[in-house]
């Protein structure tokens, strides 16, 4: 008679927003929606890593550093680098990721602790680190991915270019819980419509992304790609 099964392992899924994170339905699979505050997404992936999660993957949208990536862009870097230092990503896990996302950019990611929103801006962080892309999650989850000794990967979509200045609208959607808050969006178009073309932009791109990430999803299949998941040591969750 054969052993039986033990129970379903969980990944854990860190994104910056709610829309991103309903985009995994696989069952093995945990999200969180960071909403931008990365001391309470620190506590939270403590919280499920103390749960029994047994690797990280940081999943969503990025600004775009390198001129030469469109929106929709996939990026799967080798590490991630922050004015702290440079955090290595799964060498397996990566390694599956690029396998079933041949197309996806190499290179390093670049964590920010605050939105990096204007063309110089990004320019100058391209030039400083040498990072194809930035987003304000990953930095805060392949930290404590190393030092809780998990596998830790990344995938993210360019959802505003290099060119692309963010417009202010966008800059104070974001809620702590992740969702967009629109009140603030239209206050904030009230006070300066002139700044309408840039967010029709951003939905435009932030559209491809999410097209991009769910199609790299497709891809990936059951549990993102971790194919070595079922020989990591685990606790019942």
């Amino acid at each position: 008679m054969s052993a039986a099964r033990g129970p379903t392992v969980a990944l854990l899924v860190v994104c910056g927003l709610e829309v991103e994170a309903r985009l995994v339905t696989d069952p093995d699979v945990r999200t969180i929606a960071g909403g931008g505050d990365r001391h309470a997404l620190a506590a939270t992936i403590h919280r499920h890593l103390d749960d029994g999660a047994v690797g990280i993957m940081s999943f969503g949208l990025a600004g775009g550093l390198d001129p030469s990536l469109r929106a929709g862009s996939l990026v799967v870097p080798e590490a991630i680098v922050h004015r702290d230092g440079r955090e290595p990503v799964d060498p397996r896990w990566m390694a599956a990721l690029r396998r079933a996302l041949p197309d996806a950019a190499p290179g390093t990611m670049a964590g920010s602790n605050g939105a990096v929103a204007s063309a110089d801006a990004k320019h100058a962080l391209w030039r400083a680190t040498g990072a194809c892309a930035v987003d304000m999650e990953s930095h805060v989850a392949a930290r404590i991915a190393r030092e809780r000794g998990i596998p830790f990967v990344a995938l993210r979509a360019i959802s505003d270019t290099a060119d692309h200045s963010l417009p202010a609208a966008a800059l104070v959607a974001m809620r702590p819980d992740g969702r967009i808050d629109m009140t603030a969006v239209l206050r904030s178009v009230a006070r300066r419509p002139g700044q309408i073309p840039g967010l029709v932009r951003l939905a435009v791109e932030t559209r491809s992304a999410l097209r991009g990430l769910r199609l790299g999803l497709g891809l990936l299949g059951a549990r993102l790609g971790h194919a070595d998941l079922d020989e990591l040591p685990v606790d019942v969750i």
